[in-house]
């Protein structure tokens, strides 16, 4: 596949004010919890969140579990463990793990909590700003933990939550709804690619055809089993370039034009949408040995 040099940068001015408006609420709450996808943990991680969340405890949410490879998100969960994180795996569409963020959060305030006893005060509830870059499933989270369908807006792409807002819980923890932020520079072009394959930066960025060809590389070098028994496809094909596997890929499927040309656009198209969804299979795209 022809290299592509075109940097990817995405940085919209709601994400500036977003980024000066954490910044100004960043002493209204108690705990900061960032969400990260589980299938590229480290590249969905906001660097700029690091600095902002030197000044209060922090919890680490890996979400999407369900689609990420199960033998790697442990390996990831021990991974920032190590690296002194509170960290809870979560599949926010079924509900698993979120009363953990809930648990994470209170032990993380247990000094403060306790303070306010010997005080003989009332401890107040403990209110968690959520985190995250665009389409990690923080607005899904949210409603699954209050209980509600339109807590927080949803959707699958980026940029849905446009301002922040406060949901509270049945316990009476306070959830800080913010939209997604990414930063304003990729130095990384591999981590920017990742962002792009989950959905979390516009895929008009690169065209479509380009994007998945990456896409199959990637996914045909560590999972060549999956992409196999997914499209029916030989495993010496799977070695080739990105665009060999695709034109194999849409040949398999019948996706032609006229004159018997394989329409790459439409393969790449549903080859983009099966991985997001999870039909390939279970995928992660990174391991912490990779970082």
């Amino acid at each position: 596949m022809s290299e592509n040099n075109q940097n990817i940068n995405w940085f919209p001015g709601h994400m500036a004010k977003t980024r000066r408006m954490m910044e100004e609420n960043i002493k209204l709450v108690d705990v900061v919890v960032e969400i990260v996808d589980a299938r590229v943990p480290f590249s969905s991680k906001n660097p700029y969140l690091d600095k902002l969340w030197s000044r209060r405890p922090r919890v680490i949410v890996m979400s999407k579990t369900d689609l990420a490879d199960e033998q790697v998100t442990k390996e990831w969960t021990k991974w920032f463990e190590d690296k002194g994180f509170a960290v809870v795996p979560v599949d926010i569409l079924k509900g698993k793990g979120l009363a953990a963020i809930t648990r994470a959060a209170n032990q993380l305030c247990q000094e403060k909590i306790e303070r306010a006893k010997a005080k003989g005060l009332k401890p107040q509830p403990i209110r968690m700003m959520i985190t995250g870059i665009p389409n990690v499933g923080k607005s899904t989270l949210i409603n699954q933990m209050a209980h509600r369908s339109d807590a927080a807006k949803t959707g699958n792409k980026p940029g849905v939550t446009k301002a922040k807002q406060w949901i509270r819980l049945s316990d009476g923890t306070l959830l800080l709804d913010t939209p997604g932020i990414l930063w304003p520079k990729f130095d990384d072009q591999t981590t920017a690619m990742k962002l792009v394959f989950i959905g979390s930066i516009k895929d008009d960025i690169l065209d479509s055809y380009t994007l998945c060809a990456r896409l199959c590389e990637t996914v045909a070098a560590r999972y060549p089993d999956l992409m196999a028994d997914r499209y029916h496809i030989e495993k010496e094909v799977l070695s080739l370039s990105g665009d060999h596997i695709l034109e194999a890929i849409g040949k398999k499927r019948g996706h032609l034009k006229a004159g018997g040309v394989i329409d790459v656009e439409r393969t790449a198209v549903m080859v983009l949408d099966e991985f997001r969804n999870g039909k390939i299979g279970r995928i992660s795209l990174e391991r912490p040995e990779d970082e």
